[in-house]
């Protein structure tokens, strides 16, 4: 792989956080300097910088350097450049960013004028044709740095600003710039908190930056993934394959790391900045994961006590420069302090001024302070501890259960199963009650009928009553609550109550303990989400479900691990596996493969793109005894490894497919969507059948539309009736399947 020279700039303060993402990306050979670092790597690494950098300001590609002490030695060394193999000189346009320092061309106007004229003069030269300038998207920027009479010819890899994520649709007095919001997040660990499920809360929100950022860096999505413009994207010699890959894999990380967000709150005094802001936060397709309310900061006490025990407050308080007058503001700074110590003691505070003192009026202690610019104005960013921080168990949930002799025997077997309680939530609404109530006459119905059939796990409750839109699962003695997001024009603090209502509630009718209740923000699923996870298998247990065991985390990913609505799909296989070679594709956990090696499958092949899923499936197999050479883990994307040629001649008789809604593939641009790709897919995994071979297709795409004359190798017959358990009957949609089988 071809390695080249890159610079990447920053502003004051940013350059070790700059650093710190160079490593995580995996440049090895870079040097810090001043206001920029350089590196020696990839196009695609450079590419890397460009898409996943939050505090990088510009990307350079130096690519020439020679003396410039008068405007003819400038415009000749320019002009010597073969620019042609950078740009074509008809239908582009050209933009020049020209700096000095200690040089004796230091007039930048007239020296971009003369770097402009030797780019264009060369390029009619060679065809009589040229380029046009666009000063504002070019199809190429060239950047020339002047130091010391010696210039710096680089291409402008960023083309603009990187701080410009896309979202910015709207904006209000002074907003503070995406890349400073993301450095003052990175400074206070924000990272680092949500994936422990901190909250964030900024109470002086105004246009909507820091929960923005927040919310990117939280779910891990890319914060240049919604630019449509990048300074390589019309250069002749862009990469465009490599652009395309990591596109989709930024897509397919975005897609998983949506369902990680913890609570992100924000508001304002001002009703207009809280316009913008919601407009910000729907532009970056974030409406429904972050609430902002219209709120003055002296009026947060109610709301504060429905917030989450721990979180970071982190905001952009006026200090004076541009709004407001600092003698003024003492009354500002002092409210902050009285709403963290007074209503959240566990919260930790990180807030930027220019004014040391008056981050002193908080009342706050103070344990690290940064220095970073907030454009012209230079300032502090000011990190306070929690006033009374809780002291955490960090101890993984754990469940030991006896194992199964036979893990297909039939036996009924008998374990307790959530019981409906005589306790009384007190001082509940009269809606409160009614769900109560339903929830009761759930479980009189369906745990009866879980232990009848041998089921540990099982949904209890479906947002049977549209005020509390949640979906309840039981997991033997724990439940898992998934809170669907509530409509924009719901107000989040009645959805807080409601929501409050629900985690009383529940311990109270289930006569469960309150740490035996995991709450999720419910999302739709989309694309890859079901793949990597930022934490580890620390808080899993066991469950059964027809005396099959199986791990369960309720914590630490989107899924539980055990995709509840496919359990009539599950023993269908099992049903017809016997002495059959068993192909399981988007494995997820591996719960199918469980159920064909139960059903007793020769052999068994588990294919997921998935490190961290692939080896929870390994653990539920070994969890039933089912170990041996006959049962194979591959990692791989499904996609690409159908197309591999050494898979070609693999058979099987049994395959399972339920793909994600979208999904990354090596061979073709941008993301798998399983409407329109489903039949050159399912076509591929037909040709590994063998003779009389069937495949169980299933989606759990709402609108997904199946064109049997697609397949005509198959016969097709439509199971999703007949797989919806009864515990799903509320919502026949959850899944579509179908059975197809190849001619004898």
């Amino acid at each position: 792989m071809t390695k080249h020279k890159f610079t990447v700039t920053a502003a004051r303060g940013m350059l070790p956080l700059l650093e710190t993402e160079l490593k995580q990306i995996g440049i090895k050979q870079y040097k810090t300097e001043a206001g920029s670092i350089r590196f020696t790597g990839s196009l695609k690494e450079a590419y890397q910088v460009c898409l996943w950098s939050r505090v990088a300001v510009r990307v350079l590609m130096p690519i020439a350097h020679f003396t410039a002490e008068t405007t003819d030695q400038l415009y000749n060394g320019i002009k010597e450049y073969a620019w042609e193999e950078h740009i074509d000189a008809e239908d582009t346009t050209l933009a020049i960013d020209f700096n000095s320092f200690r040089s004796k061309i230091h007039h930048t106007q007239f020296g971009a004028q003369k770097v402009k004229d030797a780019i264009v003069d060369r390029l009619r030269d060679l065809s009589g044709k040229r380029p046009s300038v666009d000063l504002h998207q070019p199809d190429l920027r060239v950047n020339v740095y002047l130091k010391h009479n010696q210039a710096i010819v680089s291409i402008d890899l960023s083309g603009e600003s990187l701080h410009k994520r896309g979202y910015r649709v709207s904006q209000t007095n002074a907003p503070i710039k995406e890349h400073l919001a993301a450095a003052i997040l990175l400074s206070a660990e924000w990272s680092k908190l949500a994936r422990e499920g901190w909250a964030l809360l900024d109470p002086m929100c105004g246009s909507g930056t820091f929960l923005i950022e927040a919310a990117l860096m939280a779910a891990d999505i890319a914060p240049g993934l919604q630019r449509d413009y990048f300074g390589f994207l019309y250069w002749k010699q862009h990469d465009k394959a490599a652009w395309q890959q990591l596109k989709a894999d930024a897509e397919r990380r975005r897609l998983s790391g949506l369902a990680r967000l913890p609570m992100i709150m924000g508001g304002d005094e001002d009703k207009s900045a809280v316009t913008a802001a919601q407009a910000n936060i729907e532009a970056a397709g974030l409406s429904d994961r972050i609430q902002v309310i219209h709120r003055d900061l002296q009026n947060w006490a109610t709301v504060a006590q429905t917030l989450p025990d721990v979180g970071l407050v982190v905001s952009n308080p006026p200090y004076g420069q541009r709004i407001g007058d600092a003698a003024s503001l003492h009354n500002v700074y002092e409210a902050l302090g009285d709403l963290v110590n007074h209503h959240l003691p566990a919260w930790r505070t990180t807030i930027i001024t220019d004014n040391a003192q008056l981050g002193k009026l908080t009342g706050l202690t103070l344990f690290d302070s940064k220095p970073f610019d907030n454009g012209p104005i230079a300032c502090e960013v000011l990190s306070y501890r929690a006033p009374k921080p809780l002291r955490r168990d960090a101890k993984p949930v754990q469940q030991e259960m006896s194992a199964s002799p036979s893990p297909w025997d039939k036996t009924p077997k008998t374990k307790a199963k959530p019981a409906v309680s005589s306790s009384v939530v007190e001082n509940v609404s009269p809606q409160a009650e009614m769900f109560a109530n339903r929830l009761k006459k759930n479980v009189r119905h369906l745990a009866k009928w879980a232990r009848k059939n041998q089921l540990d796990c099982y949904r209890l409750y479906d947002a049977d009553l549209p005020d509390y839109a949640v979906a309840i699962d039981v997991y033997g003695d724990y439940v898992h609550v998934q809170e669907y997001a509530p409509p924009a024009d719901i107000d989040p603090l009645k959805a807080s109550e409601r929501l409050d209502e629900v985690m009383q509630i529940i311990p109270a009718v289930l006569g469960v303990k309150d740490d035996k209740v995991a709450l999720k923000l419910r999302q739709k699923q989309r694309g890859s989400n079901q793949y990597e996870s930022q934490a580890a298998l620390r808080q899993r247990f066991e469950v059964r479900e027809n005396d099959l065991r199986f791990w369960i985390n309720l914590t630490d990913y989107l899924d539980t691990g055990l995709f509840l609505d496919h359990r009539i799909t599950r023993q269908m296989l099992a049903e017809n596996s016997r002495d059959k070679a068993f192909l399981n594709l988007f494995a997820y956990t591996g719960s199918a493969t469980v159920y064909a090696a139960a059903g007793g499958a020769k052999s068994t092949t588990t294919v997921d793109m998935s490190n961290t899923y692939l080896g929870w499936a390994r653990d539920n197999m070994q969890l039933n005894n089912f170990v041996g050479e006959q049962h194979q883990f591959i990692r791989a994307d499904v996609l690409a490894w159908l197309n591999e040629p050494a898979t070609q001649d693999l058979r099987f008789d049994l395959i399972f497919v339920d793909p994600p809604t979208f999904s990354n593939s090596n061979k073709m641009e941008g993301v798998f969507d399983i409407q329109r790709d489903y039949s050159d897919m399912l076509q591929k995994v037909a040709g590994m059948l063998n003779p009389g071979g069937e495949i169980f297709f299933s989606t759990n795409r709402r609108d997904f539309k199946l064109n049997a004359s697609a397949l005509k190798a198959l016969d097709i017959k439509d199971i999703s009736k007949a797989t919806l358990p009864i515990d799903f009957e509320r919502n026949s949609k959850i899944h579509y399947c179908w059975r197809m089988q190849k001619s004898a």
